[in-house]
């Protein structure tokens, strides 16, 4: 096992190598609206600090944007009121960036001009990180070749599709992190429970910084901890329950500012167009998900959580509940929406796949420790 499990590694490694080489020949004025906007939020923290949160039109005052959207040829490049993901807020009265602060203020941490390759180097160096720690609990050929797989899998999403959008890799980092807690806390109980509930709460809460999107991601824990409640009745699903949505609630302060200081209220979204529009089922934007990489991981996603729920009564069950509600929240809300992009659902995907794996590996080291702390009788 010992020798399977390098030959694993040495294989995550060789994958983090093609990635890096890939990653290192991008270019960042690729000719993508989302990511000049989310490299104007990245200028403006640049030049003002957290200030830079008001993404106010009229700091446009050094040219930044104008000479971005030149760049690209954009028709209307000289009128910055013309600019893409850039909305009219008519309370706040002024032209604002869409996009919440995290991914702008994440990219600000890297040089100018070199701001997009370290930061998915960082994401696929994360995703390797989990996976070697997944091959450390693999205690069985067959687990070690799910690790492998799975591990192989993530490093490569780290090109396609997460470099579609800006706002994925950091996502994926905290998904990576998130499902490996929750597999944490459900598989090996602790006095540290209120502790872990708060943790995934706020990188729940964090993420949605990144993607207002991930606002769903915290879907199946609420529910759960909510069903929890109304099931026991007790003092402790009460305060897990409210740790994790204090924790939730603090992990989103930075974009419920930016609202106040963009939209004019908190709890105001600087979205608009088809982004806002209500929930309506269209046929061709769920065969766009139906024939799409993303539809092959929720459908893994689905069997293994229903593998999980029948191979196991105990905790590893509720992980199958709370993952199977997650999932059937994010599904029912991307495909009602009004447009298909290629990344929408990798992020609740890929929380679901590594709280799944986690959950497996560590349900098999455990019945292998209870197994050899209390050893068959021989037969006769």
């Amino acid at each position: 096992m010992k020798f399977l499990k390098i030959l694993c590694a040495i294989g995550f490694l060789v994958v983090l190598a093609s990635n890096i080489w890939s990653i290192s020949g991008w270019i960042e004025a690729r000719g993508v609206y989302d990511d000049i906007c989310y490299l104007r939020q990245a200028h403006l923290f640049d030049r003002f600090g957290l200030r830079g949160i008001d993404t106010n039109i009229t700091f446009d005052d050094d040219h930044y944007l104008k000479n971005k959207l030149k760049e690209i040829d954009f028709p209307e490049w000289n009128d910055v009121k013309r600019a893409p993901c850039h909305t009219w807020n008519a309370s706040a009265d002024k032209h604002v960036l869409q996009y919440p602060p995290g991914t702008g203020f994440i990219l600000s941490l890297f040089p100018a001009g070199f701001r997009v390759i370290p930061l998915y180097i960082l994401t696929s160096v994360v995703a390797v990180g989990f996976s070697l720690l997944a091959l450390t609990l693999a205690s069985t050929v067959y687990r070690l070749i799910l690790v492998a797989a799975f591990g192989d899998s993530a490093i490569y999403l780290m090109i396609n599709p997460a470099k579609a959008s800006y706002s994925v890799a950091p996502t994926m980092m905290i998904c990576a992190l998130a499902g490996f807690l929750t597999a944490k806390l459900f598989m090996q109980p602790s006095r540290h429970r209120f502790a872990l509930w708060a943790v995934i709460g706020l990188l729940i809460g964090l993420s949605v910084n990144f993607r207002l999107a991930n606002l769903f991601l915290a879907a199946g824990y609420c529910l759960y901890l909510a069903g929890a409640f109304l099931l026991a009745r007790s003092k402790e699903t009460f305060l897990q329950g409210t740790a994790f949505g204090i924790a939730f609630l603090i992990g989103m302060v930075p974009t419920l500012i930016a609202n106040a200081i963009n939209a004019g209220s908190p709890f105001s979204t600087t979205y608009g167009g088809v982004d806002v529009a209500p929930p309506e089922l269209k046929a061709d934007v769920v065969l766009s998900y139906l024939v799409d990489v993303q539809f092959t991981l929720l459908a893994i996603s689905v069997v293994w959580t229903a593998w999980l729920w029948r191979v196991d009564r105990d905790r590893a069950r509720q992980i199958a509940v709370l993952v199977a509600v997650n999932l059937a929240v994010n599904l029912i809300f991307f495909m009602t929406h009004p447009i298909f992009t290629p990344y929408y659902i990798i992020p609740i995907d890929m929380l679901s796949l590594w709280t799944l794996l986690f959950a497996t590996l560590k349900l098999r080291s455990e019945r292998a420790a209870a197994c050899a702390a209390f050893p068959q009788p021989a037969s006769a």
